[in-house]
């Protein structure tokens, strides 16, 4: 059954992710509508940064035997408790999803929420499924993306997983087979051989992470061997039930060729990718103007285009128009975004410079900026200059007994601006941060490693001999 209303809205929101923070006290005596086909928070909250994070953590736990062999220390998993691991996750996890949801629908008189899919009708309308036609002052595209499946026989069987459900498995799989060389891939691939599965990994190319600067990539693919098992240049061409209630996965050369080889396996994660969701709302259908990739072309100020041209009053944010699927860079439109709805005769520009990311697999990795290979394409090999610390040549890297770790940075020879930083190892992710200061602002390397006082002998030492490593002039203030 459907209804023919019409609601009118200051605000229309379509997304519960990023998209939900939009509404600031400026809207309190307004009206605003949130349409949201999915579950209400989005995708970090629910299947994507936040619950990974929460298994990565107990992975962690559950592999460190290895680390403690190496300092003399031995210790010895007893037994992984996924159903509680899961609970404890998603106990958390639905309850503030449901919050946010029943705060939206029913505590708040001037929101109006559409728990359902809808369409774009126009610039600043869309409708409803069932039939409910909303027409907005201002209209906001925050839809995120979705998982992308490969169209080969077998991916619809109840084994094949996403990372959409692969966490709210009933049981820890015995035998798990991932599918892509991506950050998913390798955080998923990381946390069930942590817990102790036996995981296979197919990537159609020679390396994992191949986005990634290329002796990160190297380094990492060498380590995830010895962790899991890799078949490389390799992609799956079919799947099929097997007689044990799990699936058999019969593999091909990137070329498609067939090799005959086959993988058993209880459980199939597909990781290759999410694609934005700007057709499930209909944008190409609408007129917006969209990249290569799908994604909804936007404006430095997050002006959805439409024939090259800012649409009044039509913004869109985060995975659906972004090439940066990154939580921490949807919150950052996000915030420009809420600005200019509130003032738009004084329109604020997104800033996309020094972005860092990290993938929480085993070892560990962040990068920020300009890889080796890029930096040289853009300013020449004779203005580029590389420093690579070892963790294991620093205090603490010998207190770890650490043999793995790496932190590398890329410059500009002629006057020490950081180019980019690429670290693996452990706590990667908080390492690289001063790195990211200094790239976002901009302050050169030198001034970066001798203008501060760094702690001895803790593991951010790697930071600072990286960056006293560099072949760059040195600042004119004095060192410390």
């Amino acid at each position: 059954m459907t209804t023919s209303s019409t609601l009118a809205a200051d605000l229309a929101i379509i997304g519960s992710g990023s998209g939900n923070s939009l509404l600031t006290p400026f809207w309190d005596e307004r009206r605003v509508v949130i349409a949201e086909q999915g579950v209400f928070g989005g995708t970090c909250l629910n299947v994507g940064c936040i619950p990974t994070k929460m298994y990565v953590r107990p992975a962690a736990l559950a592999r460190s035997p290895e680390e403690a062999a190496r300092l003399g220390v031995t210790l010895r998993t007893e037994a992984v408790d996924w159903p509680a691991i899961r609970d404890r996750i998603f106990s958390r996890i639905d309850a503030i999803s449901a919050a946010g949801e029943r705060f939206r629908r029913d505590e708040q008189e001037h929101v109006t929420l559409l728990s359902q899919r809808v369409t774009l009708t126009g610039p600043r309308s869309f409708e409803a499924a069932d039939g409910t036609r909303v027409e907005a002052e201002q209209l906001v595209i925050a839809a995120g993306s979705r998982a992308v499946l490969p169209e080969i026989p077998g991916i619809g069987l109840p084994q094949v997983h996403t990372s959409d459900t692969v966490m709210r498995l009933p049981e820890l799989p015995r035998r798990v087979l991932v599918i892509g060389g991506g950050y998913i891939a390798c955080e998923f691939a990381g946390v069930f051989s942590g817990l102790g599965a036996e995981v296979v990994q197919v990537q159609r190319g020679e390396r994992l992470l191949r986005q990634l600067d290329a002796d990160v990539s190297t380094r990492f693919t060498a380590e995830a061997a010895r962790r899991w098992e890799l078949r490389l240049e390799r992609t799956v061409a079919r799947i099929d039930a097997g007689p044990d209630g799990g699936v058999v996965a019969s593999l091909a050369r990137p070329d498609g060729s067939d090799t005959a080889e086959t993988i058993a396996a209880d459980v199939v994660l597909v990781a290759l990718g999410r694609r934005p969701n700007s057709d499930l709302v209909g944008a190409a259908e609408a007129g917006l103007d969209l990249h290569p990739d799908g994604r909804i072309a936007v404006d430095a100020a997050q002006r959805v285009l439409s024939g090259g041209r800012p649409v009044p009053g039509l913004y869109a944010l985060g995975d659906v128009c972004s090439a940066h699927q990154l939580k921490h860079v949807a919150n950052h439109e996000a915030r420009v975004v809420a600005h200019n709805l509130e003032h738009p005769g004084a329109l604020r520009e997104a800033r996309h410079d020094a972005i860092p990311a990290a993938v929480f697999s085993d070892p560990e990795i962040a990068v920020v900026g300009l890889t080796e290979a890029e930096a040289v394409r853009e300013i020449g090999a004779e203005h580029v200059t590389v420093k690579t610390q070892q963790y294991g040549d620093t205090a603490y890297g010998w207190a770890m007994e650490d043999t793995t770790g790496m932190f590398k940075v890329v410059a500009d020879r002629r006057d020490g601006r950081i180019l980019g930083a690429h670290v693996l190892g452990y706590q990667a992710s908080n390492l690289i941060q001063v790195v990211v200061s200094a790239m976002s602002f901009g302050i050169d390397a030198h001034t970066a490693a001798r203008g501060q006082y760094w702690i001895h002998p803790a593991l951010m030492e790697v930071a600072e001999n990286a960056l006293l490593g560099l072949d760059v002039p040195q600042g004119p203030r004095p060192p410390l």
